[in-house]
């Protein structure tokens, strides 16, 4: 008996020092970041002469009447609970007819000091039915490129962020391996079109974003609760990126075009970092829906592991696949350990943190983290979105600061970093939210379609001229 317990006082002891073991290293190895106020400062003579100062926007929240994708069939019908699927029943309807206002938005540009504009085009314009290509709508684009460098605006092309034609939906989707050729065949088309007048493109939008919405939590299209699904589909957009990327290589000009994929990175942190179930909780979301798209990048080998799913697949020419990292960030998500899954992925938000009109709060410490994430692609870095749902517009202004300082300190420790697109240049659509989300540089009210100049942004405006 007294070996017995002895045994057992061992195995304890083990156990408890690798519980302590454990902790550590987890805490070493990500480290909480908090940053006193006197952190927060810009350096202006980091950003170089031909930095690109810009604001973004996507096609479907800002052109209006779309009504032949995705996304517009998502607005007119009805959830699981046989709700609306958009917050206060909102439709994008003319949303900020971006579609006919464009030269005006891009004077608005110019008053804020900004170089470059990241916009994208609608696939379902172009391409209304399968194989129907609309000539008129790809010159309406070929209008709006030509207005942009004119106005000395880089422009910035993002080929799918977010919608998606109706036809394509219905043979599957991005949910069909088969149905990667008809995108990349698209983007082919686009490419050929612009090739003279456009250098940045993006392929994909968020892509963690879309299967997280549409087959996750399930208030994007398709509204699927599938995790399986999810991690398919997931490949098959880093597929479809990858063949993007290879086809405008090899055709003429592609050579010079500079190419890249758009990751949004939330840093996932546990609420309470001495404990392990906090800790395995924000680990298995991070690896899934972070480390899973990054890894691919950097190697061509995927692995999506979600409990119980776990997908394995290897596409070796996805290695490398990018002339530049486009990053997405807004903040951090905080996770609290449960043996219920759905209590165990809910956000939390912490109370000692600024919080914004969306469900996180303010943490640019959380930028700086996700440029030093990114980075480790080797590849230039671009912040393609970062911005915040302000509609008191009494936070806009540090928002812009601090996270800006970030991006100062990540540029003065040597991170390459080309461009900062604030988003977004005035308000619009915001998807699952509707119009509730006032995201904009510029106030849209959306019956008469005025656009009022925030105060806030008066901040990224100082901020660009001082550099």
């Amino acid at each position: 008996m007294k070996v017995l317990i002895k045994i057992l006082k061992i195995l304890l002891f083990a156990i408890l020092l690798i519980y302590i073991g454990a902790i550590l290293v987890w805490n070493f190895s990500q480290p909480a970041v908090k940053w006193k106020k006197e952190d927060f400062k810009i350096v202006s003579e980091v950003f170089p002469e031909d930095f690109m100062w810009g604001t973004a926007t996507a096609a479907h929240q800002v052109e209006g009447n779309n009504t032949n994708n995705n996304w517009y069939a998502w607005e007119h019908s009805l959830n699981e609970d046989n709700e609306s699927t958009i917050h206060n029943n909102d439709k994008s309807g003319k949303a900020a007819d971006h579609w006919n206002r464009y030269p005006e938005d891009i004077q608005r540009m110019q008053d804020l000091g900004m170089n470059a504009y990241r916009f994208s085009i609608e696939w379902s314009k172009i391409e209304p039915e399968q194989g129907i290509i609309d000539r008129a709508a790809i010159q309406h684009y070929h209008d709006l490129v030509d207005s942009l460098n004119a106005a000395g605006l880089t422009p910035m092309m993002t080929f799918h962020h977010f919608t998606q034609p109706i036809w394509f939906d219905d043979l599957g989707g991005f949910e069909k391996e088969e149905n990667i050729s008809l995108f990349v065949k698209f983007c082919r088309l686009v490419f050929e079109e612009f090739v003279d007048k456009v250098d940045y493109y993006c392929t994909i939008n968020e892509p963690n974003v879309f299967i997280t919405g549409g087959y996750v939590r399930g208030d994007f299209p398709p509204g699927k609760k599938d995790p399986q699904l999810a991690g398919e589909v997931l490949f098959n957009l880093l597929k479809a990126h990858t063949l993007v990327y290879r086809t405008i290589k090899a055709l003429p000009g592609g050579r010079d075009a500079k190419v890249g994929i758009v990751k949004d990175i939330f840093v996932f942190e546990p609420r309470n970092r001495f404990h392990p179930g906090d800790w395995l909780v924000a680990r298995t979301v991070d690896k899934a829906f972070n480390e899973s798209t990054l890894a691919f990048l950097k190697t061509g080998y995927y692995n999506f592991e979600f409990p119980p799913v776990s997908i394995s697949k290897e596409y070796r020419i996805g290695k490398g696949s990018y002339d530049f990292a486009g990053l997405n960030y807004y903040s951090h998500i905080i996770f609290d350990f449960s043996f219920d899954q759905e209590k165990a992925l809910e956000p939390h938000m912490p109370e000692d943190e600024i919080k914004t009109d969306m469900e996180y709060t303010m943490y640019p410490e959380g930028l700086y983290t996700a440029i030093k994430r990114i980075a480790s692609l080797g590849a230039p870095i671009i912040i393609t979105e970062n911005g915040v749902a302000d509609r008191d517009d009494d936070i806009r202004g540090l928002y812009i600061q601090e996270h800006l300082s970030a991006v100062s300190k990540a540029m003065e420790e040597g991170y390459d970093i080309d461009g900062y697109f604030y988003w977004s240049l005035m308000d619009n659509f915001e998807w699952a939210e509707g119009y509730d989300m006032k995201f904009g540089l510029y106030a849209l009210d959306t019956l008469s379609q005025e656009r009022s100049l925030r105060k806030g942004a008066l901040t990224l405006k100082n901020i660009i001229q001082g550099n």
